[in-house]
């Protein structure tokens, strides 16, 4: 797994039992994936704001709540990170620069092939949770591995939900 580098993390004091090194490395999987679900939230909500076609209310309105959950999970995982004595989350260009999921292809608006495009990112960023779900387990950092669980099991569900859409 590759992590951006963190220049020079300084942590906040906490009591929580865990070696800052831990904590440190924990922090950064954590931003990394802040950036990366703050993409995919974006290009959702192009797909909500772009879909057209004959599925067009019932895309609109899945997008519009994978969106929300993508949101919460940013935010959870942000807090995470606060809680552990890191700085939570960065500004927008850098997230930008952090994303390394696919991008979004401006221009396709069909409802069948934004499902598509959709289940591509979702699953794309529930493949990288699941993965992080047992490196910070191994890390020794099972409440990070329990918030990390519960993010993959929504995203599992919300990837299973546009899957079914997408089935002909």
């Amino acid at each position: 797994m590759m992590f951006t580098e963190v220049v020079n993390m300084s942590l906040r004091a906490t009591r929580i039992e865990m070696p800052a090194s831990t904590r440190e490395q924990v922090v950064t999987l954590l931003n990394q994936r802040v950036a990366e679900v703050t993409d995919v939230w974006m290009q959702v909500k192009l797909a909500h704001w772009n879909v057209r076609g004959p599925h067009f209310q019932a895309y609109h309105t899945l997008f519009d709540t994978l969106a929300s959950h993508l949101l919460e999970a940013q935010d959870e995982l942000a807090e995470r990170a606060a809680t552990l004595g890191g700085e939570a989350g960065m500004p927008l260009g850098q997230m930008a620069q952090m994303a390394n999921g696919p991008t979004w292809p401006m221009g396709v608006r069909q409802d069948r092939q934004v499902i598509i495009l959709v289940a591509d990112r979702l699953s794309h960023i529930a493949n990288r949770i699941r993965h992080d779900i047992d490196e910070t387990a191994a890390w020794g950092d099972s409440g990070t591995a329990d918030l990390l669980t519960e993010i993959s099991r929504q995203l599992d569900h919300d990837l299973w939900l546009v899957e079914a859409h997408g089935e002909a």
